[in-house]
């Protein structure tokens, strides 16, 4: 009988393709990562891996197939029993960007915790593209997301259409400049007008801001833009107020307690987008789900209030 720890063990190893890297991914010591695959290399009486290159055998390759496909069964299989057993206990995994866990979830959990005590509640902050793979894995129950598109195995459920805005001075004189600059080249008489070019400043990994509003951005008419990635909203405000540009940030980001010194702006022309959750098709979800979705949509109505 294959153990399944051995498994795990060997699928990270193919994954990661260094007995080091194995350890620190599974919090495990190098020599126990050895020892669980000469353990199943005696159970399965095969060589599985070639150690110098590294490489899986014909074998290793074969058995990764299953054990992949295993693994994963039993990791549904899990969720599914999590979510049938209706006793309050069990656990409950959440994967979430760092934006949508600040915003929009630390009330809905702390009702949680209060609510379902037996359940062990635990966070993956991700971003969204990450929260997606740990859903589908079955690593996660549940996903929040933003800009998800509807795909096998996932189910996407909107919960609120998310709009943009800039926040910082200088918008508007450099949406001016390229007006004047497009002028200035139509009247051959006009020397072009030059200016530093203006800094953009996006959100990066939290909401995946880049890749969501590349499209958008020469609707702002700007003159020349350079781009630089911070990690946070709240970064991205700091910046703009400092002076640095302009920060492109979801509307409802922005805490409407805090004072801003600096403009904000509202981006109507950009291109909308969807915040919402992510399950597996055909998933189970518990009455403890269900109720936590409930509540973050209260949460969401509450913040929509107020912006």
């Amino acid at each position: 009988m294959l153990d399944i720890h051995w498994l795990n063990t060997f699928v990270t190893l193919a994954k990661y393709q260094h007995f080091g890297k194995t350890a620190t991914a599974l919090h495990m010591t190098q020599p126990n990562v050895s020892l669980h695959l000469k353990q199943l290399e005696q159970a399965t009486r095969v060589k599985l891996i070639e150690r110098n290159p590294f490489q899986l055998t014909q074998a290793g390759e074969r058995l990764l197939q299953s054990a992949e496909k295993t693994l994963l069964e039993l990791q549904v299989c899990q969720a599914d029993l999590n979510a049938i057993n209706h006793l309050h206990q069990g656990t409950l995994t959440i994967a979430a960007s760092d934006i949508i866990s600040r915003l929009l979830l630390i009330g809905p959990f702390q009702l949680f915790r209060k609510t379902y005590p037996g359940i062990d509640l635990s966070l993956f902050n991700t971003t969204s593209s990450q929260a997606a793979e740990l859903v589908k894995t079955a690593k996660a129950d549940l996903g929040f997301v933003i800009a998800q598109k509807e795909e096998a195995p996932l189910s996407f459920t909107e919960l609120r259409e998310v709009q943009w805005c800039a926040i910082g001075n200088g918008l508007a004189q450099w949406q001016a400049q390229a007006t004047n600059q497009s002028l200035a080249v139509s009247d051959h008489s006009q020397v072009p007008l030059t200016a530093d070019e203006p800094t953009l400043i996006l959100l990066g990994h939290d909401t995946r801001t880049r890749d969501l509003i590349d499209l958008s951005l020469p609707k702002l008419n700007l003159p020349n833009y350079r781009i630089m990635e911070v990690g946070s909203v709240d970064a991205q405000i700091d910046w703009a107020e400092a002076g640095f540009g302009v920060a492109i940030v979801p509307t409802f980001s922005v805490n409407p307690q805090r004072t801003l010194h600096t403009t904000l702006t509202p981006l109507p022309d950009f291109s909308s987008t969807s915040l919402g959750y992510i399950v597996r098709q055909n998933q189970l979800l518990s009455r403890a789900i269900k109720q936590l979705l409930i509540w973050v949509d209260e949460e969401i109505q509450k913040s929509q209030s107020l912006t």
